[in-house]
């Protein structure tokens, strides 16, 4: 009866502070604390309660929508770290090879460097106990680099060219977590930038890399969020208003017992002028819809690709005690012009799936496959152009997915991380002789080619991981695979930036965007 007497008073402070927005059903609360005491003091065995009360949460949650969640205070502290900007480690970006740790670079001035660790090192200890060999789980590895600042770590390293392992000692300390991919001039006058995510530090890093290519002779600008899947609200505001003008709406968010909200352009933005296209695809979500959908409704830039993902419904992080959070679905993001980014759920189609339906239906190919009704056609807010509602925002110009050198082979070779793994090994063994060869990159990005060495180690690797040979996939995937693997090793040579200047003349929405931003009727106000 104590507990019971308890369970109510607990659950009667959360219906007090929810009762002023919201009518609380209080015959419900009584049926549920009823149950939870029931199950606790009457059950035939023994009950682990944190499990039957996160359970509880997660079957309500289930109820309601894709994205209201519930997340445990060890999962609430892994989804925010990318976001916020910085975690606190050890400082080097890294793959597992062979149940290994293969460093692939080390953080520029980070805890890592300072002590002399290098790209192509293999940590197989840590403060003597082995990760190596030992078929440690990922986040197991992860939780044991990591630790708080001023911590001291001793990693034991196996470095080719040394019989003995080499014993590190490390003091963890803050490591940056970048948002922006690449940056670089693409092409005369046209910038190209690469943003993986809306954090914390996105806008910052934005007005760096803008005032980095401005300096380059930069007029116009490709943004590119394919595969973005968004993040915080406010980056995604800061971001947009680099393009628009003052007082221009960005983004507005309305719910049931959620009043509208709007978001507006400050003006005095770091691009004004010039031309701007923004790729999307079908991975592009939530923040980087928010962006692509202001600029396309303000007539302030073409979006060239695929309908992006439609990720729009608005969540409220509800903090428990514990650290756990529910993340509650309270609005729903809608564009300028009216369109709401967040696409159908609850249909025939289950919502995790809906990916896999736009592919087997062919909209991933044809733009034509897309019907849409008079209802969710929708008009820009200067030229009247016709965009489209539904979920997701239509690109301007639409670019199917590349399917030939994507072959079945293909596939297999990357699901297996045959790819990777190829890259790690080539690296291991050539490192040394690819810095002696090629002192910048520009050099490399002129005359390196994958030779045939590299290729019988892809060819090794792929056997190892059972991928049967086709002699005629192979051939029609081998221009794309050459050329991830020469941006992937340009990646460890130098930075993220020089992958995506290998790989993006292969990328048909990058080239695509390049066309169109420099045609001479590009279309839109300059």
């Amino acid at each position: 009866m104590k507990r019971l007497f308890l369970l109510a008073v607990l659950m009667g402070g959360c219906v007090i502070g929810f009762s002023q927005s919201s009518a609380v059903d209080m015959e419900q609360i009584r049926k549920l604390v009823m149950a939870h005491s029931a199950i606790v003091n009457l059950y035939v065995d023994k009950v682990d309660e944190p499990k039957i009360v996160e359970a509880s949460i997660r079957s309500m949650l289930k109820e309601l929508d894709p994205h209201s969640t519930y997340l445990t205070a060890s999962e609430v502290k892994k989804m925010n770290e990318p976001l916020q900007g910085n975690f606190e480690g050890i400082g080097v970006q890294f793959n597992m090879a062979d149940d290994t740790l293969f460093v692939i670079q080390t953080v520029n001035k980070g805890p890592s460097e300072k002590v002399g660790i290098l790209p192509g090192d293999r940590i197989v200890t840590v403060n003597d106990t082995a990760i190596a060999g030992v078929k440690m789980p990922r986040d197991e590895i992860m939780r044991r680099l990591r630790g708080p600042k001023g911590s001291v770590v001793h990693l034991g390293v196996v470095r080719r060219g040394f019989s003995e392992r080499l014993i590190f000692c490390v003091t963890r300390d803050k490591i940056p977590v970048h948002t922006i991919d690449a940056a670089y001039m693409i092409a005369p006058k046209v910038g190209y930038v690469k943003v993986s995510s809306f954090g914390a530090t996105t806008h910052d890093e934005f007005c760096e890399v803008i005032a980095k290519l401005k300096n380059e002779k930069m007029q116009h600008l490709i943004l590119d969020l394919q595969g973005n899947g968004g993040g915080y609200l406010k980056a995604a505001v800061d971001m947009a208003n680099n393009f628009l003008k003052e007082g221009q709406q960005i983004v507005y968010t309305e719910g049931t017992r959620s009043p509208y909200s709007e978001f507006n352009a400050k003006g005095g933005g770091l691009f004004q002028n010039g031309r701007l296209v923004v790729l999307v695809d079908e991975y592009s979500a939530s923040a980087a819809e928010i962006v692509a959908g202001a600029v396309q409704d303000w007539d302030r830039a073409l979006v060239v690709g695929r309908r992006s993902f439609g990720k729009g419904l608005v969540q409220r992080p509800v903090p428990m005690p514990d650290g756990s959070m529910i993340r509650l679905t309270i609005a729903r993001y809608h564009t300028p012009s009216g369109r709401c980014i967040q696409k159908p759920y609850g249909g025939d189609i289950e919502y995790s799936k809906e990916l896999v339906a736009r592919f087997n239906k062919g909209e991933l190919m044809h733009a034509d496959s897309i019907h849409f009704p008079d209802s969710l056609k929708f008009q820009t807010r200067i030229m009247a152009r016709t965009v489209y509602g539904g979920g997701g925002i239509m690109p301007d110009c639409f670019v199917p997915l590349d399917t030939t050198s994507y072959t079945k082979y293909h596939r297999e070779l990357t699901a297996k991380g045959v790819i990777v793994n190829t890259n790690l090994a080539v690296m291991d063994r050539y490192r040394k002789e690819y810095t002696m060869r090629y002192p910048d990159f520009k050099a490399y990005a002129k005359k390196f080619e994958v030779d045939n060495a590299v290729l019988s180690i892809l060819l090794a690797e792929a056997e190892k991981a059972g991928v049967e040979f086709d002699e005629e996939l192979y051939k029609a995937s081998l221009p794309l695979i050459k050329v991830q693997l020469k941006a992937l090793i340009a990646r460890d040579l130098w930075e993220m930036s020089q992958f995506y200047e290998i790989y993006n003349p292969t990328d048909e929405t990058v080239m695509k965007g390049l066309e169109i931003i420099q045609s001479k009727d590009f279309g839109l106000i300059e």
